[in-house]
């Protein structure tokens, strides 16, 4: 059982999380230097000042797959000794899983497709980019983000107040079966599917990062007990994932109407950004969610280089501040932000205004 405490939010990590280590990326076929690297963890833990430290507790996999197949856990789970059994380290020089065959409609056509034999093919039938590579620690730093998301999700239920998951790798871009946008397991779903186990009848997703976050709208696209509200640069400026995050996807079936998604002119501002900020949080509390998780990538920040948004460090504590008066319970997980110099200090930013 975890003790109460007076607010401020606490924070929940895990030393394993540093054991993802991309080395590089693969872009437009060029090898370039990974920007999600295990440094990101440092640059948070040391801007948290005064607030409570707490180790992430271990959890079966009971939600996770609730949101993620098995096939794909399985996969995943495997894929970097599956990699390392074959020929690519000595041939090639490469020990990370990089996909480079993808089995799209183009190539089926309609026709049964069978399961590929060699790594290297599998691979694609799992992953939907060539950035996001598996290493040695790739499967141990994903699953222990989702025991972090999930102590998250122990705090809050227990204080009825937030807590702060920092997640690392990130998880918005994963979907119920793959993986992609440096994303593998999706924490910020586990953390709804947790608040729903905790008593909560409809959980609202609010997602800040610049990016749009596709695997959870995915994966919560036809359900009405899960909410889905983003705001993120326009995919049509030609932004990833490029042919998702647009304003006419709203969900389907039961979950019709459920997502709602804002996006962004490249250059957008403070005021621009946190008046969609404003717009979706109304959304959520009006329709009847009683917790939130906050998918909080802070590459939405000037400096950052993923991003061409434009939002500064007072951008992101009124947001902390609009979210906290309109909507709580709230578990915040972190998701993309780069720029290792200013990082923590906008997770600060953000987790001081949600405090005051």
């Amino acid at each position: 059982m975890l003790c109460a405490m007076t607010f401020s939010t606490p924070v929940v990590w895990s030393p394993v999380t540093r054991r993802h280590e991309p080395k590089h990326e693969v872009w437009v076929g060029v090898q370039t230097v990974g920007s999600e690297v295990p440094d990101r963890v440092d640059a948070i833990l040391g801007a948290m000042g005064e607030r409570e430290p707490f180790a992430a507790h271990p959890y079966d996999d009971a939600l996770l797959e609730r949101v993620h197949d098995r096939d794909f856990l399985a996969y995943l789970r495997r894929a970097h000794a599956t990699w390392m059994e074959g020929p690519y380290a000595d041939v090639v020089g490469q020990d990370r899983v990089v996909p480079y065959f993808f089995p799209t409609h183009a190539l089926a056509q309609g026709m049964p497709l069978h399961r590929p034999a060699a790594a290297h093919a599998l691979a694609g039938g799992y992953c939907y980019d060539t950035m996001t590579v598996i290493g040695d620690g790739t499967w141990e730093a994903a699953r222990s983000a989702v025991d972090v998301a999930l102590t998250a999700v122990e705090i809050v239920a227990e204080t009825g107040r937030s807590a702060y998951a920092l997640c690392r790798p990130p998880g918005h871009h994963a979907t119920r079966s793959g993986f992609g946008g440096s994303c593998y397991l999706n924490n910020a779903a586990v953390a709804a599917e947790g608040l729903l186990a905790a008593g909560h009848r409809r959980v609202g997703v609010l997602d800040l990062d610049a990016h749009h976050g596709n695997g959870t709208q995915s994966i919560f696209w036809e359900r009405e007990d899960v909410l889905y509200a983003s705001l993120h640069v326009d995919p049509g400026a030609g932004w990833f994932p490029h042919v998702l995050g647009y304003a006419d996807e709203r969900g389907a079936g039961a979950g019709e109407g459920w997502t709602r998604n804002v996006p962004l002119a490249p250059g957008t501002g403070d005021a621009a950004w946190t008046a969609a900020v404003i717009e979706l949080t109304t959304w959520l509390h009006g329709s009847g969610c009683t917790a939130l998780v906050v998918s909080l990538g802070v590459d939405a920040a000037a400096e950052d280089p993923e991003s061409p948004l434009q939002v500064t460090r007072d951008g992101f504590h009124t947001a902390g501040g609009v979210i906290a008066a309109s909507l709580r319970p709230t578990v915040i997980v972190q998701e993309g932000g780069y720029h290792l110099e200013t990082l923590g200090g906008l997770v600060d930013a953000f987790l001081a205004g949600h405090e005051a």
